[in-house]
């Protein structure tokens, strides 16, 4: 083993800065210790490897990495002795990550054999959750609600200490009061110590005999417990608000865990919002939207004037600034900036008339040409119009028809031709050929009657001469 003075920096060695977590350091270690372990044939190397774990077996344990990041080297004497004549022919037949394991088990790993922190010591309480429901006002301007928990909190009857009154809880016998006891075991390195809760006491240090009654032995009984919560403004549906200390007291003297508010908002028969935006349905009369005008708006802050231009059609949206919801910026401190007010006009038509009215809207329906009602020279006009309509419609399909049609018998036809010439040239000339043979043939036959004739006639008796 190399001297105390020529000693390679245990950080260095794992290769983790001097800030390095627990998890960080276990990490290296075992990534380090894969490549070098001595039955790793490619890069194996024992003297590196005992290097790697006497570096391990000082930072994973807290105390002995204290001595060591403070006094160095001599804080920590003896540590990684047990390696010097150490055969690592014990873990012959095992994988490399089994061998990992069980050296990451034997130094520790951060609590294991060689210690951690005390076992069954306070604990902190559960968190709580709380459904709240508030009104969509109070989501936009922010509120104060007052709820009720029930949690665990400490048993009044026996002060938290879960013994009956008038009796002390006493130190437990099997861990002598300390709540951890030691447990000798076997590995490939030898007997080795781990420390483990206390299994009498479970790791408090003390028993009862006489349990408290109230809370029988608890130490802890349910409680209502009365919150005020304070919901900020702008805040939305599904946001938690986190009350700190407001869950469960811990056992053993440990802290309250806390307690979490989720909101719930409920709808607004005029409101709908969306984020900062809000959105508001607004009726107005067709005489309003016609000549335009002024009404009055609801808004979250009560109703607020609001200017209709003349001609406004329905599904006519018009904004008002500054309206809307607050930031909200999950602080308490109220941000100024606020979103808007998206007013959609719909203009309404009325179901019922008084006669005065009626006389009013025909009398401007009269002034506008427009007919409440259609003649017969009106209703045969428009059938005229649409019988003209359907035949122009007709003669364009029909003409678009028959123009494929023709394009298509072109088409057909030029490869028809395509297809026939070659036949028809044959056929002609095997025509042309038969008549040029048949004329000769009638010539040569006519020669050959006319050279005949000729040989009769001078053969034929004469001057009344008779033929012998």
């Amino acid at each position: 083993m190399a001297t105390m003075a020529s000693k390679k920096d245990y950080y260095e060695t794992l290769g983790v800065p001097k800030g390095a977590s627990a998890e960080e350091i276990k990490k290296s270690f075992r990534n380090k210790a894969r490549h070098l372990h001595p039955d790793n044939k490619d890069s194996g190397d024992e003297q590196a490897f005992k290097e790697l774990a006497e570096a391990y077996e000082v930072l994973s344990d807290q105390q002995k990495r204290a001595n060591y990041d403070r006094f160095g080297h001599e804080g920590v004497k003896g540590a990684g002795q047990g390696f010097d004549n150490f055969d690592f022919s014990n873990f012959s037949g095992f994988g490399m990550d089994d061998i990992v394991d069980m050296l990451d088990s034997f130094f520790g790993g951060g609590g294991g054999m060689r210690g951690g922190g005390r076992r069954g010591g306070p604990e902190q309480g559960s968190h709580l959750k709380f459904d709240m429901e508030i009104d969509f006002l109070d989501a936009v301007f922010g509120t104060e609600k007052t709820i009720n928990v029930r949690r665990l909190e400490d048993c009044e009857s026996c002060k938290g200490s879960g013994a009956a009154p008038g009796s002390n809880p006493i130190p437990c016998v099997t861990c002598a009061g300390v709540g951890q006891v030691q447990q000798v075991i076997n590995t490939f390195f030898g007997q080795a110590l781990r420390v483990i809760a206390c299994p009498a006491c479970q790791g408090s240090g003390s028993k009862i005999d006489k349990p408290c009654k109230d809370c029988k032995g608890e130490a802890l009984v349910r409680k209502q417990k009365e919150f005020q919560i304070k919901v900020p403004a702008g805040i939305d549906a599904g946001t938690r608000l986190r009350v700190q200390a407001g869950g469960d007291k811990g056992r053993k003297g440990g802290p309250f865990g806390d307690l979490f508010v989720v909101l719930h908002v409920k709808e607004h028969e005029t409101f709908v919002r969306d984020g900062e935006t809000i959105h508001i349905r607004q009726p107005i009369s067709y005489s309003l939207a016609a000549l335009g005008g002024e009404i009055l708006v609801p808004t979250v802050e009560g109703a607020k004037p609001l200017k209709i231009h003349a001609g406004t059609q329905t599904g006519t949206t018009t904004v008002m600034k500054g309206l809307g919801v607050p930031r909200f910026t999950g602080q308490q401190k109220r941000d100024n900036r606020r979103g808007d007010q998206i007013v959609h006009l719909v203009v309404e038509t009325p179901t019922k008339l008084s006669s005065e009215e009626k006389k009013l809207l025909e009398k401007l329906a009269e002034l506008r040409g427009d007919k409440l009602s259609l003649s017969k020279a009106d209703i045969a006009k428009a059938e005229e119009a649409n019988k003209e309509h359907q035949a122009k419609e007709n003669a364009e399909k029909n003409s678009e028809k028959k123009a494929k049609s023709s394009a298509k018998d072109s088409e057909n036809g030029s490869e028809k031709k395509s297809d026939r010439t070659g036949s028809e040239t044959a056929e002609e000339s095997k025509k042309e050929s038969g008549k040029s043979a048949k004329s000769k043939s009638k010539k040569e036959e006519s020669k050959d009657n006319s050279f005949l004739d000729k040989i009769v006639d001078a053969f034929r008796p004469k001057n009344g001469e008779t033929q012998q």
